[in-house]
C-alpha cells in the first residue's frame, strides 16, 4: 500500500514458555507494519481523528494486547489492519492473510455447528472432498466435535467463540484480529478461553492482535501490551510482558503488571480530561 501523505487532524494531544521477542531483533519478520497511520471521518467542523499517527510493528508469531479508553480508535485499528477501511494517512502492511473475530460469534443460525465452519471453506474455494475432513479437524482443534451437528441456540457463548475461532482458523489466517472476542462472557469462561487460545497461539504459531478493554485480561494474554491514548488514538505507552507462559490472571506478576497499565490509562484520561 502506498503511504498517503498527512491528513489535518485536529490535535487534542505445559512447560513455561518464555514470551516473544520483541520486533526488531532479528529473530522474526514483521508480520504488520502501521507507519504514520492517521484516520478521519468526515470533514470541516464535523471531523472525527479517530487514530493520529499510530507506529506499531508486531512480530510473526507475537500476540499483541492493544489497550485504551473505549472511542480511542482500537477497532478503527484492526480495521484498517484486516483491509476493511484504509488509512486517512500512512502505511499498513500486513503478511499474508487475515481473519477478523468480533465480541459476538456472529454465527448463522440456521446452519450446524460443521456448516458454519465449512461456510469459510467454501468461500475459499477449498474443493468437497477436503472440506469434510477439514471441518472434522478444525472442530477437534477447539474440542467441539461432539457438538458438530448443533445449532449455535444450543450451544453456550463460550462454545460459540469456539466455533467462531474455528471459522477463523478455517481461513487460514495467519494474522488473527481480535476485537474484543471475550467480553461479553462471564469470568470463568472467559479464563477457560484465555487457555484455549494460548494453547492454540502456541501450537499453530499464530501472530494475533487483540483488542481489549481488559486490563487483567491484556496482561493474562499478550507478549506486549500497546496503550493508546484517548481520542485520538496515539500510542503512548508498550509494555513487555516478561512473565512465562502458562500464566493465570490470578498470578502476583499477572496482576503486578495489570495494575501498572491501569495507572497508564488513569493518567492518560486524566490528562485527556485536563485538555478538554
Amino acid at each position: 500500500m502506498t503511504p498517503r501523505p498527512a491528513a489535518t487532524i485536529p490535535d487534542t494531544s505445559g512447560s513455561p514458555v518464555p514470551p516473544a521477542p520483541p520486533p526488531g531483533d532479528g529473530d522474526r519478520p514483521a508480520a504488520v507494519t502501521v507507519h504514520g497511520v492517521s484516520k478521519v471521518y468526515g470533514s470541516g467542523r464535523s471531523v472525527v481523528a479517530a487514530l493520529d499517527r499510530i507506529d506499531l510493528e508486531v512480530a510473526a508469531g507475537e500476540l499483541v494486547c492493544v489497550v485504551g479508553a473505549s472511542g480511542c480508535g482500537k477497532s478503527t485499528l484492526l480495521s484498517l489492519l484486516a483491509g476493511l477501511d484504509e488509512p486517512s494517512a500512512g502505511d499498513v502492511r500486513v503478511e499474508g492473510r487475515t481473519a477478523l473475530m468480533f465480541q459476538e460469534s456472529a454465527l448463522f443460525p440456521w446452519l450446524t455447528v460443521a456448516g458454519n465452519v465449512d461456510l469459510a471453506l467454501k468461500l475459499r474455494k477449498v474443493p468437497k472432498a477436503q472440506r469434510r475432513d477439514r471441518v472434522r479437524s478444525l472442530l477437534e482443534t477447539v474440542r467441539l466435535s461432539q457438538f458438530a451437528a448443533r445449532r449455535p441456540h444450543e450451544l453456550s457463548g463460550g462454545m460459540r467463540q469456539r466455533v467462531a475461532l474455528a471459522r477463523a482458523f478455517a481461513q487460514d489466517a495467519d494474522v488473527l484480529l481480535m476485537d474484543e472476542p471475550f467480553g461479553a462472557l462471564d469470568a470463568m469462561t472467559r479464563d477457560v478461553l484465555h487457555d484455549e487460545l494460548e494453547r492454540l497461539y502456541r501450537d499453530r504459531h499464530l501472530t494475533i492482535v487483540f483488542v481489549t478493554h481488559n486490563v487483567r485480561e491484556a496482561a493474562r494474554l499478550a507478549d506486549r501490551v500497546v496503550v493508546l491514548s484517548s481520542r485520538p488514538g496515539r500510542v503512548t505507552d508498550t509494555v513487555e510482558v516478561p512473565v512465562p507462559r502458562p500464566r493465570t490472571i490470578e498470578q502476583p506478576e499477572v496482576s503486578g503488571l495489570a495494575a501498572h497499565i491501569t495507572d497508564l490509562l488513569r493518567q492518560e484520561v486524566r490528562r485527556h480530561a485536563a485538555d478538554d
